[in-house]
């Protein structure tokens, strides 16, 4: 039988946020770049927590709230709150997108064993992002699954060419 690679070998890198006291974890691997608070425009109709849209080299990335999201009002605009530009699959084609995601207090990484995440044992129908737990010396932080961030009708809103490639 085949010896299982060590522990520090499964280990991946992880972006920490909070929203109000409560620790969060991105996996890096699917972060493109952390950037200072920047100037959006502003999206009509989108929900609250749709921060606006980014412009980046002349492409439009939508951006939102991690803190509105979750229903704890807009993130603080202090040094420590970062922008996040994640890597967001969405469409038929699965082509890769940047989303935005405005993170409080994302000034540090960890490294995790992903397998040492856990079932939370709570069903989040309105938090479909919100995925599997794990306890360290500092407590409880939560993995956010970056894919399941957006329901159906904001993501249409958002990526308007993604919902155009989905219709017969």
């Amino acid at each position: 039988m085949a010896d299982r690679a060590p522990s520090a070998a499964r280990r991946r890198l992880y972006l920490l946020f909070r929203i109000g006291d409560d620790r969060y974890a991105l996996d890096a691997g699917g972060v493109a770049e952390v950037l200072g608070l920047r100037v959006l425009k502003q999206v009509p109709g989108a929900p609250a927590w749709v921060a606006g849209m980014l412009d980046r080299q002349g492409t439009a990335i939508p951006v939102i709230d991690m803190s509105a999201l979750a229903g704890r009002g807009a993130a603080a605009a202090v040094t420590s709150t970062r922008l996040a530009l994640v890597h967001y699959l969405s469409g038929p084609q699965a082509q890769g997108r940047l989303l935005g995601l405005i993170l409080e207090q994302a000034t540090e990484t960890a490294h995790f064993d992903p397998a040492a995440f856990q079932p939370s044992g709570l069903d989040h129908p309105d938090a479909r992002y919100l995925g599997p737990v794990l306890s360290d010396a500092r407590g409880m932080v939560q993995a956010v699954t970056v894919d399941d961030l957006l329901p159906a009708p904001v993501r249409a809103l958002l990526f308007p060419a993604d919902a155009r490639e989905a219709r017969p």
